[in-house]
């Protein structure tokens, strides 16, 4: 009696432990839809791959209960395929719950448009760290320790650091990394203002440390104050946003800018249309300022 006690209770101890381990609840979906005459399995195949890689690596030394998992959702559209080589769009997107509520907020609205990688059906997909195996798991670690950063970032200032270093550290493996052109597309320094390395290096320079903390006070000391006084947490968030104009104005070409209006866009005409009409003006003209491309969606403030 005892050993099987015993027994039991290593076996519900293994199952905490693991519950404990992993920090993302990722579901992955994978469009074939342009692709003509070609074994569709592979493609669920594909799916159930990346979502075990995602979901069951532990990617920190943090603990993180189930309810606490970062909820994510990764959309593959895959443009072509030829053999075993996969040219593909990705839209990524992160949420976090906020404080008091039953909202979530989205962190992370992400296209990449150079999602290419090469894959046999039944490849493992395996992350060693600090060595390059495929592209496929390089990108997919990227996007983890992405995610995992803006989640911290959004809890404690600067708190997604030593993940965006990661980050960092799988940019640099990939430069270096032998591999075909399509793939190297993303991870090159002047390929473009707005791939992997572009946000990267946005992440890290000391230069946004203050965009960085002002991430942290939206969510902190605005989102997660709504519950408690609307008027005050709508006030912080505007208080902060001169950061933003700041940093673009700074560097025009800033990519991580561009990803935060990404995400945050819609959700901050919601905040200010209810605004007063002091922080609607001022909202709405630091909005412009940054990015007037997206003046249909600010013009709502003021509707």
């Amino acid at each position: 009696m005892k050993r099987i006690t015993f027994i039991l209770f290593c076996l519900l101890t293994l199952i905490v432990s693991q519950t404990k381990a992993q920090e993302l609840n990722c579901s992955v979906t994978v469009n074939s839809d342009m692709i003509e005459g070609t074994n569709k399995q592979i493609f669920s195949t594909l799916k159930t791959a990346i979502e075990e890689y995602m979901n069951h690596n532990r990617w920190t030394n943090m603990s993180y209960a189930e309810h606490e998992k970062i909820e994510c959702s990764m959309l593959i559209v895959v443009k072509s395929k030829t053999e075993d080589m996969f040219v593909c769009d990705m839209t990524l997107q992160s949420r976090r719950p906020v404080y008091g509520s039953t909202y979530t907020t989205p962190l992370i609205n992400f296209v990449d448009k150079n999602f290419n990688f090469t894959y046999q059906e039944y490849d493992r997909i395996e992350y060693q760290q600090n060595t390059f195996t495929t592209n496929l798991t390089a990108m997919l670690a990227y996007y983890c320790y992405l995610i995992i950063g803006h989640d911290q970032d959004s809890f404690q200032r600067l708190g997604g650091t030593p993940f965006f270093q990661q980050c960092e550290d799988i940019v640099n493996a990939c430069q270096s990394a032998s591999m075909n052109d399509q793939e190297q597309r993303g991870w090159l320094a002047f390929d473009s203002n707005r791939n992997r390395y572009a946000l990267t290096n946005n992440l890290i320079d000391e230069a946004f440390k203050k965009y960085r903390n002002y991430y942290y006070e939206y969510h902190r000391l605005g989102l997660d104050e709504m519950t408690n006084n609307v008027a005050n947490a709508r006030a912080r968030i505007a208080e902060g946003m001169p950061v933003l104009r700041e940093s673009y104005r700074a560097r025009p070409a800033t990519y991580v800018i561009n990803t935060f209006l990404d995400a945050k866009a819609d959700e901050m005409v919601d905040i200010f249309s209810k605004g007063t009409d002091k922080e609607k003006k001022e909202v709405y003209e630091i909005l412009m300022d940054i990015d007037p491309t997206r003046q249909n969606t600010f013009d709502r403030i003021n509707q």
